[in-house]
């Protein structure tokens, strides 16, 4: 039997460097992957993928040697982890990996940053870092970025980490003054009517999902500050949960909800977690991704047919506050944005406000018919 192509791509995904499996759906390809160390879907990238290494690309030509063909056509050139890097420029980068340690930049922003300069220095290997100029920048974007098909926040972070690297070795000839970051895309965030949100919690049977979901809409969490939960940050007296440690390594207070707080209660004494909020089957910190997964399911139960993730819950939470009439100001507290403007998307995306607005053709049909009252009344549905 002959079975499907699998198309192997590099993406980043959530900060990380990712292999990509593409492949046309097939039950014998699809247990075979699901066996990967690591390997999960994704339906944002339509694509099984694992972390990028050397190790990983060597385990999938292995696994489907016999079994299909594996195409690597838009794998990059060059391959990341064999990087020509002198003894030198390992050592340099090793310090500016200990620099970046040494501001208390989180671990994902160290690895980012560092494989970014990693790789800019092994692009010019060729040139001393001394020459390096803001040409040598653009050609490294030109050459790399583009062939690699990076995104525009990519494109971005690696403007930044050459910015705190110029800092660290002040010796090239690159100006930061003339570097500058594309304008980053505006999307608007996906967000759920206060309807499918309650859904997709009474949807969800298990109680432990259950508890999870409500607890990110009602306190409008990220994924990562649920997971590193406390049973210590709860302070039911006040009806008050603390975030501890957020982005940017912020503490905030929340509020808990009246009507999650029974919820929590039974929760509680069913699983009876020790340390954590949400515990793993053998203790330790819950998986993200469990949660984006039983979130996926519970959409798919409710007959929700947009792309719903946990931050989805948290975009929501946040509108729906604006539309009952709370400050931007206090919002943009309870969500621990550093800056107002970071909150102020979601006054685009309110529906209260929009639904006041008066559409132009309505008020046009509206003067038609207010003026003509001999005639029957002009209905678009009509016969024209």
């Amino acid at each position: 039997m002959t079975y499907p192509t699998i198309f192997l791509e590099q993406k980043t995904h959530r900060k990380e460097l990712r292999l990509l499996l593409k492949f046309n759906y097939n039950n014998t390809l699809i247990e075979a992957t699901r066996k990967l160390d690591g390997a999960q879907w994704s339906k944002t990238l339509h694509s099984w993928h694992l972390k990028y290494s050397e190790e990983n690309l060597a385990l999938v030509l292995k696994t489907f040697k016999d079994l299909t063909n594996v195409n690597s056509d838009k794998l990059p050139k060059k391959d990341l982890f064999k990087r020509n890097l002198t003894p030198e420029e390992k050592k340099l980068l090793n310090n500016f990996y200990l620099f970046l340690k040494g501001k208390r930049y989180s671990k994902s922003t160290i690895q980012t940053y560092t494989f970014f300069v990693a790789d800019f220095i092994n692009f010019h290997t060729n040139k001393a870092l001394d020459e390096l100029t803001n040409r040598d920048v653009e050609l490294f974007i030109e050459k790399v970025f583009i062939e690699r098909n990076y995104s525009v926040s990519s494109q971005r972070q690696f403007i930044s980490a050459l910015k705190i690297f110029i800092i660290f070795y002040p010796h090239t000839k690159i100006n930061d003054l003339v570097l500058e970051r594309p304008k980053k895309s505006r999307k608007l965030p996906s967000v759920l009517s206060q309807e499918e949100v309650l859904t997709i919690i009474q949807i969800t049977q298990n109680l432990k999902h259950r508890a999870i979901l409500a607890l990110i809409y009602s306190c409008g969490l990220r994924i990562s500050e649920l997971i590193n939960l406390k049973l210590t940050d709860f302070y039911l007296e006040r009806k008050q949960l603390i975030v501890k440690n957020g982005k940017g390594r912020k503490d905030r207070y929340v509020s808990l909800a009246d009507s999650f707080l029974p919820l929590l209660s039974n929760y509680y004494y069913s699983y009876k977690p020790q340390f954590y909020f949400v515990e793993g089957q053998n203790g330790g910190k819950y998986s993200a991704e469990s949660v984006r997964q039983f979130l996926r399911k519970s959409c798919l139960k409710a007959n929700i047919k947009k792309i719903v993730t946990p931050h989805t819950l948290r975009h929501s939470y946040a509108t729906h506050l604006l539309e009952n009439g709370v400050d931007i100001r206090y919002i943009q507290s309870l969500l621990g944005h550093a800056k107002p403007e970071t909150t102020m998307i979601y006054t685009h995306v309110k529906r209260k406000d929009l639904m006041d607005i008066q559409n132009p053709l309505d008020i046009a049909l509206q003067k038609i018919n207010k003026h003509d009252n001999e005639n029957k009344k002009l209905l678009l549905s009509g016969r024209i």
